[in-house]
């Protein structure tokens, strides 16, 4: 078993995109297929977390899938139950969107490089924090979540003021991932179709 694990969060409900992220086309493969066979190639086990109820493409046998006990609680519930889920031979956790298509495996091995004793190596570009980016210590990090959940501090920022934190800045990433292509999220149609030109695909609406 690896030390390293991937959880990706899906549960999302997409309001803005109109339509489930994890079942748009990108190229042969759906965008969780995508972001599954992209972290399959660093980390090992790989959990999807999803809603209640939620209905996900096929995936490979060595993805274990979990649910969140309640839909829509945010991304710091979705932590959480992934990060209960993995075996305690786990030692650091990469979390990520199901809309990162463009996520380098070379970004997690440099948070893994970067994390030394810290709880959280979490990149802090351009004002803003990226907790769906960022690579967490189970042992600690998941005992801090669910004190968190507890008291409704439903943000997993939250989390950087209750645990050892390593702000990653673009300065430590840009050699390995030049245009931040591993924070880019599609959001909307529009982010969807422009990432679609922008990896080579036509749309399949």
């Amino acid at each position: 078993m690896s030390r390293l694990a991937a959880l990706i969060l899906c549960g999302g409900a997409s309001r803005r995109m109109g339509r489930p992220k994890a079942w748009l086309p990108f190229g042969p493969e759906t965008l969780l297929q995508r972001v599954v066979n992209i972290l399959g190639t660093v980390a090992d086990p790989i959990l999807v977390v999803a809603a209640p109820e939620q209905d996900l493409p096929v995936l490979p046998d060595s993805v274990t899938i979990i649910r969140d006990p309640i839909a829509h609680r945010g991304p710091l519930q979705g932590l959480a139950s992934g990060l209960a889920a993995l075996p305690d031979s786990v030692e650091y956790v990469y979390a990520s969107s199901t809309d990162a298509p463009f996520l380098r495996p070379e970004w997690i091995r440099r948070l893994e490089h970067l994390i030394g004793a810290n709880d959280l190596a979490i990149p802090y570009v351009e004002g803003y924090h990226h907790p769906l980016a960022a690579l967490y210590r189970r042992e600690t990090v998941l005992p801090a979540a669910r004190q968190l959940l507890a008291a409704d501090r439903m943000r997993p920022v939250y989390l950087i003021d209750a645990l050892k934190t390593r702000l990653v800045l673009d300065i430590d990433l840009r050699d390995i991932d030049p245009e931040l292509a591993t924070l880019r999220n599609l959001n909307t149609p529009e982010d969807y179709e422009q990432a679609l030109r922008d990896g080579g695909w036509r749309d399949r609406k």
